[in-house]
């Protein structure tokens, strides 16, 4: 091997060493907001604010991830971001930290909006499935995300299935002339150019116009669980990642141009309105 093939390699692992160790830092340390600014809550009414909730699940449901990965994908600097952006941008007084919760915990119960996270690897023991379907519902509100191709598909599936075995919560495609996808923000487009690939692939879209992860991924799909009133108690965001968005926003312009701010903010947005005033 030649001296220049070998720096160039060497190169490439240590750029490698540093993006996993900057990625470790941040699971390690959520105390690092990363630059994103914060805010003071009000003294006498300090919990009375919304705060973003992600749930912390086993993984290994399809043999892909050793247990506890997967949950923690964009963490902590997509709650950080949304959460600054929802103060910024919207009316509603938000909590400047996300939190993160299991759904045994007693306190799932105070908040009403939940996320889950690439649930393609996820596998939920029986208190977890008992513990999800009474939240439901009970009021609580769902959203899942980022989820690529029909075997991921099938692990979610087969997990909601356990929560839900009812035929008549199955998930159900949501149109684009569904008030979700115009109530704050008039989303016109196609459901496949919402979607919102993670941060390599869409840098590299303005080139490839690629961007879906995976061959058996380039269609999205956003379904919803509803209730037997009718009212929405699940997002389902398939094939898309809507958490890179927030995440990667302030680190790529033209990601953050055509992917954060025309489609996975906007479409944030939304979903919490339409959950909040249904």
């Amino acid at each position: 091997m030649s001296r220049a093939r070998l720096l160039l390699l060497l190169a490439g692992v240590l750029t490698l060493a540093a993006v996993v160790a900057v990625a470790q830092r941040y699971r390690r340390d959520r105390s690092d907001r990363g630059g994103t600014p914060t805010w003071p809550l009000d003294p006498e009414l300090p919990r009375d604010v919304f705060r973003f909730v992600r749930i912390r699940y086993a993984s290994g449901g399809d043999g892909r991830y050793w247990r506890g990965w997967g949950w923690n994908t964009d963490e902590p600097d997509a709650e950080l971001n949304l959460s600054f952006r929802l103060q910024q941008m919207t009316s509603m007084k938000v909590h400047p930290e996300g939190e993160i919760v299991e759904l045994t915990d007693k306190e799932l119960f105070d908040y009403p909006f939940i996320y889950i996270v690439e649930p393609g690897g996820m596998l939920l023991a029986d208190d977890e499935v008992a513990a999800l379907r009474r939240y439901l519902l009970n009021g609580g509100f769902l959203m899942v995300d980022d989820f690529w191709g029909e075997r991921e598909w099938a692990n979610f599936y087969r997990e909601i299935r356990c929560v839900f075995p009812e035929q008549k919560y199955d998930p159900v495609e949501l149109e684009m002339d569904h008030a979700i996808f115009h109530c704050v923000f008039p989303l016109k487009m196609t459901k496949n150019q919402l979607q919102v690939p993670n941060f390599v692939t869409g840098e590299r879209s303005q080139y490839t116009h690629v961007t879906w992860e995976r061959s058996d991924a380039r269609e999205v799909h956003i379904k919803g669980i509803f209730d037997d009133k009718g009212r929405m108690m699940a997002i389902i965001c398939h094939n898309t990642d809507n958490g890179d968005g927030w995440e990667r926003e302030g680190e790529y312009q033209y990601y953050f141009r055509e992917f954060s701010e025309k489609k996975a903010y906007p479409l944030m947005i939304n979903i919490l309105f339409y959950a909040m005033t249904h």
